[in-house]
């Protein structure tokens, strides 16, 4: 089990969505993402596999959360910097987002 402590060590943040790409060397269909943490983080980049629920269009503007302090991981040619949450739903993978627009960095807590 997971201790309270051990939680408390993630930085999950949010940001909103400013570009989104497909990932054509992906080996799971995927889109590369751009996203503006505010000025504390600045703009990190993210590989996410949401192509099943969403367009890259609908994407843009979009804030969602995501742990911003993991170490960047390399996917084919692309440095993912963080990871982006969502639900495994039946459609696939749907984005865990604020209920109301926040600031860019706003912290979970």
């Amino acid at each position: 089990m997971a201790t309270f402590d051990d939680f408390m060590k993630l930085d999950i943040r949010v940001g909103t969505i400013i570009e989104a790409k497909v990932f054509e060397k992906a080996k799971r269909p995927a889109y590369q993402l751009k996203i503006d943490f505010g000025d504390e983080i600045g703009i990190k980049k993210s590989s996410a596999q949401i192509t099943e629920v969403y367009q890259c269009g609908d994407l843009i503007g979009k804030q969602v959360l995501a742990v911003v302090n993991f170490p960047p991981r390399q996917i084919a040619d692309f440095m993912s910097e963080v990871l982006v949450l969502g639900t495994y739903s039946k459609q696939g993978v749907v984005l865990i987002k604020p209920d109301e627009q926040v600031e860019n960095g706003d912290k979970l807590g």
